[in-house]
């Protein structure tokens, strides 16, 4: 008999509804990887030429356009800090290297977003 309550309260879990989870589009892991080297070009832009796009905004943009839910937007924020905290542990001045990596992720970004929307874009 000692038993049975702990029956019923595992009966009980049992019957109420699961939570229903959003479903990520199929270019979610791009658009992280974008968020991620918008993040590195908002710190390493300034460092090494004069800032010519608020990169900051341009994701603002990105998550504005797009629509989604909380998550997504929790993780594409996140992916951001992630790419501007990666590279603010490397640099504190703008070196060969830097601008090697601002060239190379830039050339990173425009192709990111240009295959987004070449293959998903309606």
């Amino acid at each position: 008999m000692r038993f049975r309550p702990a029956a019923l309260l595992l009966l009980a879990t049992l019957a109420l509804p699961n939570p229903v989870l959003a479903i990520d589009p199929p270019y979610q892991p791009q658009m992280e990887r974008l968020a991620e080297i918008l993040g590195s070009l908002y710190f390493l832009n300034p460092l090494c030429s004069e800032a010519t796009s608020d990169w900051r905004q341009e994701l603002a943009d990105l998550v504005t356009l797009d629509q989604p839910d909380e998550d997504r937007q929790q993780r594409l924020y996140g992916a951001f800090n992630g790419g501007y905290q990666a590279f603010s542990r490397l640099y504190r001045s703008c070196t060969p290297s830097a601008e090697e990596a601002l060239t190379r992720l830039l050339v990173e970004a425009e192709t990111t977003a240009r295959d987004i929307h070449t293959r998903f874009a309606e």
